[in-house]
């Protein structure tokens, strides 16, 4: 009885080591620290306006893995997911948003994982940022400043023409409507949404603690009642 003992207390201590390294027993899923950090680079465009929900994207691993030690996921593995929510930017207000999700992880030489992630941080430089613990993406719209800009240079197109015609009165008069126009062109163009060039850095954290083999994403939806 002592001898089965000690087998079981062995075989359990085996366990544990391997799962310390990262390398479960059967060689399937993967164990990771919690809140690791993945860090991609996209190899394709996203956009509100080019993109739908349900749409794939793709991208490759930036800096590797680690767990007990070990590298379990290397540079330059591919990493997909998909859009799950696009928000068109609005003509008057509104700017526009968008979701991602990553799904699976392809590892050289190990195949290919299944994850749950949640996007954190992005290193876009278009004024795209995270707009809530979603991951949200959301675009810069058009700025009070970029609106007053558009307001003056109607004014000062306004005066010109008014002057011309009416000396100067007119071109007060002619100020006043232009910057109305001004502001009626700025409200006219649409605010800008979310736009990710390849090779934008985008960082997830891994919510749960092991890359999988045996738990399949879900089937893409285009239903966008759920998203938001």
């Amino acid at each position: 009885m002592k001898r089965l003992r000690s087998i079981s207390v062995a075989a359990l201590a085996g366990m544990l080591a391997l799962s310390v390294l990262g390398w479960p027993a059967d060689g399937g899923d993967i164990a990771l620290p919690a809140g690791t950090e993945l860090q991609v680079k996209l190899t394709m465009t996203l956009s509100t306006k080019g993109s739908e929900e349900g749409d794939p994207w793709a991208g490759k691993v930036e800096e590797p893995i680690f767990a007990g030690g070990e590298q379990v996921v290397p540079v330059d593995s591919t990493v997909r997911g998909r859009v799950t929510f696009v928000k068109p930017a609005g003509r008057v207000k509104g700017r526009g948003e968008m979701r991602l999700v990553a799904e699976t992880i392809s590892v050289p030489e190990h195949g290919t994982y299944t994850i749950v992630a949640r996007l954190q941080d992005t290193d876009n430089q278009n004024g795209t940022k995270i707009k809530d613990s979603e991951g949200t993406l959301e675009g810069p719209g058009k700025s009070d400043k970029s609106m007053a800009k558009d307001a003056g240079v109607g004014a000062l197109g306004g005066a010109a023409i008014g002057g011309i015609a009416h000396g100067g009165t007119g071109a007060l008069y002619g100020m006043a409507i232009g910057a109305i126009g001004g502001v009626i062109y700025g409200l006219a163009k649409k605010h800008q949404g979310p736009l990710l060039p390849p090779g934008t850095e985008l960082s997830f954290v891994l919510d749960q603690t092991f890359l999988s083999k045996t738990i399949k994403p879900p089937p893409p939806s285009n239903s966008s009642s759920s998203s938001q």
